[in-house]
């Protein structure tokens, strides 16, 4: 695998939108995973023996293309790994202004899920989803490549909003080729 952090960030500008935007939502066995309100990583945990996030990249960036238009934004980048295989590209999107307030239990994460935090703690609420589906030919189907697994079609994510204290941090999660092909089963 020759991910590294010399190309973090690896996320891409996508259109977001809200499900009732959408024209026609994914197979349902999709939808589902996209539209579900609990825990991502509970979800994933359930569906394999071994989970693991590997950190692509974290740091403190200016604004980026596609996302709200904040002065300068902590962006967190991570594979979420089911057995071995990666499943989930996840971007964290923390404005100062809160990444200022709860610091430490952002960027102190290391290895561990962003996703037992937010549904653990009573100081984050879980806000509105928005779905994406697109043919990625930037970097994150370089990435999926780079992983062995090859973008063969569309590729569908989530972006969910978490407020605190006012702020909105965003967590965007993309599936992979593996993890399409595991949901959507043999066509």
């Amino acid at each position: 695998m020759s991910v590294t952090s010399l190309s973090f960030p690896y996320g891409e500008s996508i259109c977001w939108y809200s499900p009732d935007e959408l024209d026609r939502l994914p197979d349902s066995a999709l939808a589902d995973w996209l539209l579900a309100s609990g825990s991502l990583t509970a979800r994933l945990r359930a569906h394999c023996s071994q989970f693991e996030v590997r950190v692509l990249g974290e740091a403190m960036l200016p604004g980026l293309p596609g996302e709200p238009q904040l002065p300068h934004t902590w962006v967190r980048e991570v594979l979420l790994i089911l057995d071995g295989t990666p499943w989930v590209f996840a971007r964290t999107i923390v404005p100062e202004a809160l990444l200022t307030r709860c610091g430490d239990e952002l960027t102190a994460l290391g290895d561990r899920p962003l996703g037992e935090l937010l549904f653990s703690s009573d100081l984050f609420t879980p806000g509105r989803i928005e779905i994406a589906g697109f043919h990625s030919c930037g970097t994150l189907a370089r990435l999926a490549e780079s992983l062995g697994q090859n973008v063969h079609g569309r590729l569908w994510g989530r972006r969910r909003y978490f407020e605190r204290e006012g702020d909105e941090l965003i967590v965007s999660e993309i599936f992979l080729p593996a993890a399409m092909d595991y949901i959507l089963g043999p066509q």
